[in-house]
């Protein structure tokens, strides 16, 4: 049981992989949050195409890249080749993204 885990999985790597190694290769879903509003589910179902929703953010303001629970990052939306992407202005602390992960396990 004390063999490395590259020896285990039966592949020939001469350095052994460690755990912080695999925990790096976990993938996990990130959201973009450009606001949010409570509702009663009853104006929900009435939705129809056209329907306008009004959030609590405003345009200019950053939107946030949220990991688990937790905001990971804020930025502005931009367009790259055609595609939505977060280009990143603020990032959290450590502390503070080491926890969001754990909070997912």
């Amino acid at each position: 049981m004390d063999e490395p885990i590259a020896e285990q999985a039966g592949e020939q790597e001469p350095a052994a992989v460690s755990a912080r190694d695999l925990l790096l290769e976990i993938e996990l879903d990130a959201t973009l949050q450009f606001g949010s509003r409570e509702m009663p589910l009853k104006e929900v179902l009435a939705f129809g195409p056209g329907d306008v929703l009004e959030l609590d953010r405003q345009v200019a303001e950053p939107v946030d890249l949220v990991v688990g629970d937790r905001i990971m990052a804020r930025g502005e939306v931009v367009i790259v080749n055609g595609n939505f992407a977060l280009l990143v202005t603020e990032v959290a602390e450590p502390q503070m993204r080491l926890e969001s992960i754990r909070c997912l396990f």
